[in-house]
């Protein structure tokens, strides 16, 4: 056996928004690792774009029309999965959004329920029931929260997003707390500025870029770069860490 291990063959991954974006480098990312990756998405189009991505980096990747602010839905995403791949072992919740941008004044009632309901939400209620199939395998397994450096910071015009990612933190390191003892290991990712459509208000300016500070490496990220943090923890090389935070940042907050 090999001290450091990367390898996810015969593992199974669920990628919530896994169709583009950070999602998509990820669940590419975890089927080169060798892994069955199953990719969560609203859109039939670009979900069958992905998969076709992660059958081409070498992973058998699978496809299931997902609206995380549905538990019938999230129901079916675990169900399913199970059905073709015969476990899971490996939850990647990425899916977020953020309808709103300015001041968190001018948020309004359903724009706090949409961010926090994809955010927080069904984040909670997909790891318990990927926790349930778990601790029926038990073996263990990995579950991974995609935040931001958003739940670190107060980013201007993103005040609900902020709070959202905040407490997707303090998430993180309750279920790894509670869920350690079932073998489960529970981490996060918190991206800075990363080049995805998602994020486009914040990179794509007139004067030719976002603000970095000067910090750091100075500079947007990829969604590649943010793949190899989540093959990590999902791969036995983390086999002792649980409750972190890896900062993906450049160094912005250094």
């Amino acid at each position: 056996m090999p001290i450091v291990d990367f390898s996810l063959a015969g593992k199974t991954a669920i990628v919530t928004g896994g169709s583009r974006g950070i999602g998509r480098a990820i669940a590419i990312g975890l089927g080169e690792a060798g892994a069955n990756v199953v990719v969560g998405a609203r859109k039939p189009e670009s979900l069958a774009e992905a998969v076709e991505a992660v059958n081409a980096a070498g992973g058998r990747g699978h496809g299931i029309v997902t609206n995380v602010r549905d538990n019938d839905s999230l129901t079916n995403l675990v169900a399913e999965t199970k059905r073709t791949f015969g476990s899971i072992d490996i939850l990647i919740n990425n899916a977020g959004t953020n309808p709103t941008y300015g001041p968190i004044a001018n948020v309004d009632e359903r724009a706090w329920d949409a961010v926090f309901n994809t955010n927080l939400k069904s984040v909670f209620f997909l790891s318990k029931m990927v926790r349930d199939v778990m601790v029926e395998q038990g073996n263990g397994g990995s579950i991974v929260m995609i935040s931001s450096t958003g739940g670190f910071r107060a980013g201007t015009g993103l005040g609900a997003y902020s709070v959202s990612k905040a407490a997707l933190l303090m998430l993180t390191r309750v279920l790894a707390s509670e869920w350690g003892s079932d073998g489960i290991r529970v981490n996060a990712i918190a991206p800075g500025v990363i080049q995805t459509e998602f994020s486009r208000a914040l990179w794509d300016k007139p004067a030719g870029g976002s603000d970095l500070g000067g910090k750091g490496l100075n500079r947007i990220g990829t969604p590649e770069e943010m793949a190899g943090a989540a093959v990590y923890f999902a791969s036995p090389a983390s086999s002792y860490i649980t409750g972190a935070t890896i900062l993906a940042d450049g160094g912005a907050l250094a």
